[in-house]
């Protein structure tokens, strides 16, 4: 193709260039991956190409992903994508899953037509594109309040039976310190997965974290005393020192056999297992805290990122430290984790009833 930048005979072959822009960043990698996939099956289901995507097959392929069609050709249970059974969905996309899909297209889309493969985007086309593409909110919601935050803390604390097996004690204790991890530091799951012993560093006393976070950044962390006494509880069930040294390039998180590292998917799936778990035992304790098992049901790894950058928000630390343990690019976005504002705005607004008289009467009205 006449002035074409990047070397592809197909849209796969193009699409395959633009991902490995991100092959440093494995979740980004794999997202972006799965969104350009869906796209791609469903023009060549429909014969047609990147180029065909008009602003009418936009709006069809977006109600394509609120409800796959044919099901039983799209939506499927997990499984692996050299099955047979594998398919693109599990299920049909939220409002704000499918606003996710269209950002990461638009992007996509963006980078085709610098890279000369195709002339035009149809996204630019989208009247309510500011609405519909804005895959922000003035405030983060997805995070756990402090109250069902503690509850869960002292759930994920409660010893096992003392007739409990080395796997099962060993089980427990792993995901105690997941979620002591999680709630502590503030990291993205691949982050956590890639950590190693020896990125724990003591300087001048102190303990930091350094960490490879996402778009390659490096950052230097501080871990607080808790986060030690987590981690020095961990190493004790590896059968380690309290403290790690720095020549042990070894995994922090680790498998069953205590020395393999677990991998992105592993480590999600183990999250959401302890969260589902968690909400079962809410549910059997009261009626009233169904709307909190709802919520746990519906928390990912990622909430427990959320929930600790609003908690330290909520306890007074600064914006410019907050923003750089959250390694926030701006400081507009780190924002939306503050809370006491709307909560004092609430307070003041609620001071405004509908109070009657004390001599108020029916007779009155």
């Amino acid at each position: 193709m006449p002035g074409q930048l990047v070397e592809a005979e197909s849209d796969r072959e193009i699409v395959a260039a633009w991902l490995m822009e991100y092959r440093t960043s494995p979740q980004t990698f794999r997202q972006y991956r799965k969104e350009a996939e869906r796209l791609l099956l469903w023009l060549e289901d429909k014969g047609k190409r990147l180029e065909h995507l008009d602003r009418r097959a936009l709006d069809a392929f977006e109600a394509f992903l609120a409800d796959p069609r044919p099901t039983a050709e799209w939506i499927g249970p997990p499984s692996p994508r050299s099955s047979e059974a594998w398919r693109p969905f599990r299920k049909g996309l939220s409002a704000a899953s499918r606003r996710q899909a269209l950002v990461i297209l638009q992007t996509l889309f963006g980078w085709l037509i610098e890279a000369g493969w195709l002339s035009q985007n149809p996204f630019r086309l989208m009247r309510d594109k500011r609405r519909r593409l804005d895959n922000t909110s003035n405030t983060i919601e997805r995070y756990l309040e402090r109250p069902l935050w503690r509850w869960c803390w002292q759930q994920l604390n409660t010893p096992p039976p003392a007739d409990a097996t080395i796997r099962v004690r060993y089980e427990c204790e792993r995901q105690r310190f997941v979620f002591a991890f999680a709630y502590l530091l503030a990291p993205r799951i691949s982050e956590m997965s890639h950590a190693r012993m020896n990125d724990f560093r003591m300087r001048e006393g102190q303990w930091w974290w350094q960490v490879t976070g996402k778009g390659g950044k490096q950052a230097s962390i501080p871990v607080p005393d808790a986060m030690m006494a987590a981690l020095g509880q961990w190493r004790d069930m590896l059968g380690l020192s309290a403290t790690p040294s720095p020549e042990e390039e070894t995994p922090v998180i680790r498998t069953l056999d205590g020395q393999r590292g677990v991998g992105d998917n592993q480590l999600y799936r183990m999250i959401k297992t302890t969260f589902e778990g968690l909400a079962q035992t809410r549910e059997r304790e009261s009626d009233s805290t169904s709307h909190e098992a709802q919520r746990l049901r519906q928390a990912t790894p990622h909430w427990l990122r959320h929930t600790a950058i609003t908690h330290q928000a909520q306890q007074g630390v600064e914006l410019r430290y907050l923003s750089r343990t959250a390694r926030h690019s701006r400081l507009e976005t780190t924002a939306r984790y503050l809370h006491a504002e709307a909560q004092e705005w609430h307070g003041q607004i609620n001071r405004h009833a509908l109070d009657l008289p004390d001599d108020a009467s029916d007779d009155a009205l």
